[in-house]
C-alpha cells in the first residue's frame, strides 16, 4: 500500500506542481497564443459568437484555438523545460519571491 504523504510532503509536492505548471506551461509560448483579442458573448455561453471565414461562419463551440503546429511547437517547448526543471531543479526551487521548496516542506 502507498504511504500517505504527510502534511509537509502534500505542501511541497503542491509547490512542486506549481514551478512545474508556472514555469513549465504558463510561462511558454501558451502566452504567446494566449495573447489578442477574445471574443465577448452577449448571451453568456458563447453561442452568439461566430468566426467568419472565407468558407463561411464557424461557432464559437466549434473553433479550435490551436492549428497542429502551434500544438506541437507548444507540446515541445513544454516537455523541454519540464525536462529541464526536474533535471536541474536549483533554479527553480524559489517560486515568485517565495520560500525555497524545501523550506516549504519543514
Amino acid at each position: 500500500m502507498a504511504k500517505k504523504p504527510s502534511t509537509s510532503d502534500g505542501e511541497w509536492l503542491s509547490a512542486l506542481a506549481l514551478a512545474l505548471v508556472e514555469t513549465g506551461f504558463r510561462n511558454s509560448r501558451l502566452e504567446e497564443l494566449h495573447a489578442g483579442v477574445s471574443p465577448d458573448t452577449a448571451v453568456g455561453d458563447y453561442s452568439d459568437v461566430k468566426v467568419v471565414t472565407p468558407y463561411g461562419e464557424i461557432a464559437w463551440s466549434r473553433v479550435s484555438r490551436l492549428d497542429d503546429e502551434e500544438m506541437k511547437a507548444l507540446m515541445i517547448e513544454v516537455v523541454d523545460r519540464v525536462y529541464t526543471m526536474l533535471t536541474h531543479p536549483e533554479p527553480f526551487m524559489r517560486l515568485a519571491g517565495g520560500p525555497a521548496l524545501e523550506q516549504a516542506a519543514a
